[in-house]
């Protein structure tokens, strides 16, 4: 056997060993995710690991486009969005465009800017997967930079918002944690049902330089959302009936998942002094029931 074809064979060998390991780490990890919250009665119905580098899994995530919510600085396009090293990394990045809905003396905010001064990324599994009731984790890191607005929310597949409902597992603005609920209120307004964390409390840029763990347990009783384990808040759902659209309960619905990297706009602050390209990192997702 010539000595290139041996180099060959050792490579292959070498090749086949290594995807061995890496599929056994990886089935070590799927097993340990399954079998986390048995003893609790919880199996994994759902889950995204980000382990494959490129774009999201188009079975689980779309995208809103463009100017959406909250006068927010950002247009939002698919293209900030991919998977590196097992990160779902959603970049917000300082570039101007021009604003494709412009439309002169137009009393949309989202026409009336001429031009869009940052992108980002809003994900989404609506249309894709949903569920009601369940434990929902999200292991990520996020950048306390002044203007930035990360998230991972949740929101009914049923009626208009707020009646809808809307469950913030994590949000981050101005050097606060916040964990909230929100259902209709009188005349169709939301009503909030929310609790702060200082990040100078949980630690500060020590505190967000590593990763965490957000997690929402809810049943047909309450919902309760925490931050490595620690309860932020906790709500029953008897409390969280619409006041407006009264046919809809918004937390006996199936919801869906949104993870965003927001900029600025009505709670955000200002982002003049941070430093762009910026991001929010996402190590999962996972979904689990009873």
């Amino acid at each position: 056997m010539g000595h290139q074809m041996r180099n060959k064979l050792r490579y292959c060998f070498y090749l086949l060993l290594t995807l061995a390991s890496s599929s056994c780490a990886l089935k070590k990890a799927q097993d340990f995710s399954r079998s986390k919250y048995l003893k609790e009665g919880y199996h994994l119905v759902w889950a995204d690991e980000f382990n494959e580098n490129g774009l999201p899994d188009p079975k689980n995530w779309t995208y809103e486009k463009g100017f959406v919510r909250n006068n927010e600085l950002q247009w939002y396009q698919s293209e900030n969005a991919y998977c590196q090293n097992g990160l779902l990394i959603i970049k917000a990045k300082q570039e101007q465009k021009s604003n494709p809905d412009f439309i002169l003396d137009s009393k949309d905010w989202r026409k009336n800017r001429k031009d869009i001064d940052y992108t980002s990324a809003c994900l989404i599994t609506k249309d894709l997967q949903s569920w009601q009731y369940g434990r929902f984790e999200m292991r990520g890191k996020i950048d306390i930079s002044a203007g930035l607005w990360p998230a991972f929310w949740t929101l009914g597949v049923q009626g208009d918002w707020p009646a809808n409902g809307e469950i913030d597992i994590m949000e981050y603005y101005q050097e606060k944690l916040l964990a909230n609920i929100a259902s209709s209120g009188k005349n169709g307004k939301p009503k909030w049902f929310s609790q702060t964390k200082s990040i100078t409390e949980l630690g500060g840029k020590v505190w967000a330089e590593k990763f965490h763990v957000w997690r929402m347990d809810w049943d047909s009783n309450s919902i309760s959302l925490y931050v490595d384990d620690l309860l932020l808040n906790k709500t029953p759902l008897a409390d969280l009936d619409n006041d407006h659209q009264k046919g809809i309960h918004p937390f006996r619905q199936k919801h869906y998942i949104l993870l965003n990297l927001a900029i600025g706009g009505m709670n955000g602050g200002d982002p003049k002094n941070t430093k762009f390209p910026n991001q929010f990192e996402v190590d999962y997702v996972r979904v689990y029931q009873k």
